[in-house]
This record gives C-alpha cells, structure tokens and sequence, in this order.
C-alpha cells in the first residue's frame, strides 16, 4: 500500500494527505488492518512518530515528527492549544447563525465506549468555532475550528447542535446525498450511489510554530475529490431542488 499525498517535509517533520477509511495506528478490534503510521514508519523509519490524531473515516492533515525534540516541541503545542486546526464538514441541516460557537460539555459515554456524549457536569470542556461557508438546502457546508482537541469533538459538537455531519455513523442519521435528490428528471435510481459515501469531515489546515525555524506555518490539504464532486452538484442543483436557496456567507463571527 502506497504512503498518502505528502503535503510538507523536511528534516524534521512530514505532513500527510490522509485519506477517509485509513486509520492513523492500529485498531485494537481490527489488527490486520493496514495503518498510517505502520506505513510511515516501514518507508520512513521507526523514529517517525504522529503529533496528533484523526479519526479513521476524517480525511485530511496529519502531522508527523521526525525527531524527539521535534515531537515534544510539537506536541507541546498541540497540549498548550496554540496549534490552530481548521475543518471542512457537509453537515445536514440549517444552522440559525452564519457564524457561532459551540461549547458542550463532552465525556465519554459509559454505555457505548467509544462514543462520546454531551454532558452538564463531570465532564471535559470543549469549544469550537463554526463558520457556515454556503448553504444547499438540507445541506450547509461549514468551516470548524475546534479549540480543543477532544475525541470525536466536532462530530458531537455539530450533531448536538442539530446539524450531524453528513454520513456520519455514529452521531448521524440515515440522510443520503444522492443526485437524484438534487437534479430533476434524472434516470438511473436503480443503481444510483450516493455522491458522498463517507463521513464528511476534512481536516483542511493546520498552522504551527516550526520546531527548528520557530516561524509560523501554515498547511493546507485540499478538499478530496469526492467532497469536491458533492459540493459541485449542490452548487449546481441545490437551487432547482426546492430545499431552499444556495448562497455563499461572508458574515463575522459570532457566538451563539
């Protein structure tokens, strides 16, 4: 299996494209199924350690160090909340704001582990920041910026609020986004796929402090093709499929 997209590399760190359905490190339930870091470490040496974690079915950056001082001073930072992450998510729903904050309350959920779930007390505090970026009638296309990093965050964060990103098997719903939905007098239902089959959450962009130049840097992973295909039959059909009206959102922040 061939390593995903490099996005940065140097003598201290690489940064990876990963895709949706590849774990970052071996499934305690699946360990015949193959990894990232199984891969990096094969191709790049078994020095080579991740700094953060995405889920399996997130596609997006992922960040590697290639030395121990490197790994400490980047996780330090990750630890110390100054790395800032942004998200892409296909969420299902009509958020009220154009911009706002979400602020539950997470911990695991005692009778599914593995889940995570919204709790008032004796929980772990989690905030994230979300922009809608366009509207498609059932469908809103968000940015999400979380300032923590907690488990399945953003996914529980955008389900609570009552737009579950798009796919989603854990927090979501059985919504499909299918052609057929959006384009009058379309033929072929009988075989038809849905645009988008996996969870719909990219994690777009990460900007850091370099381990060795101590300068601010910004990556940048592009949309996968599949969520860029989704995105350009919405812009297309969204408007004739009577669900509402699509429009791009240049609104300020704000909390909600």
């Amino acid at each position: 299996m061939l390593l995903p997209p490099v996005i940065f590399e140097d003598d201290t760190l690489v940064a990876f494209d990963k895709p949706s359905g590849l774990p970052v490190a071996p499934d305690r339930r699946d360990k015949g199924h193959a990894n990232l870091m199984e891969l990096v470490r094969a191709r790049l040496g078994p020095g080579v350690a991740n700094v953060h974690r995405l889920d399996a079915d997130t596609s997006g950056l992922l960040l590697c160090a290639k030395t121990r001082p490197a790994l400490d001073f980047l996780s330090g930072q990750f630890q110390a909340k100054t790395v800032e992450k942004i998200y892409h998510a296909l969420a299902v729903g009509h958020p009220p704001l154009d911009a706002y904050t979400v602020d539950f309350v997470l911990k695991e959920d005692e009778a599914a582990p593995g889940r995570m779930c919204v709790v008032k007390k004796h929980g772990l505090a989690a905030v994230t920041e979300v922009r809608v970026l366009e509207r498609f009638g059932r469908f809103t296309d968000l940015e999400c910026r979380p300032l923590t990093g907690r488990m399945h965050q953003i996914r529980v964060h955008l389900a609570a609020s009552g737009t579950p990103i798009l796919n989603d098997p854990v927090y979501g719903d059985a919504t499909q986004l299918l052609l057929s939905d959006l384009k009058r007098g379309y033929k072929g239902r009988a075989d038809e796929r849905p645009l988008l089959a996996r969870l719909a959450l990219h994690a777009a962009q990460l900007t850091f402090t370099h381990p060795r130049t101590r300068e601010r840097v910004t990556l940048t992973a592009p949309l996968p093709n599949d969520y860029a295909v989704a995105l350009k039959y919405l812009r297309k059909f969204a408007t004739d499929a009577g669900g509402g009206r699509h429009l791009k959102s240049h609104a300020p922040r704000q909390s909600g």
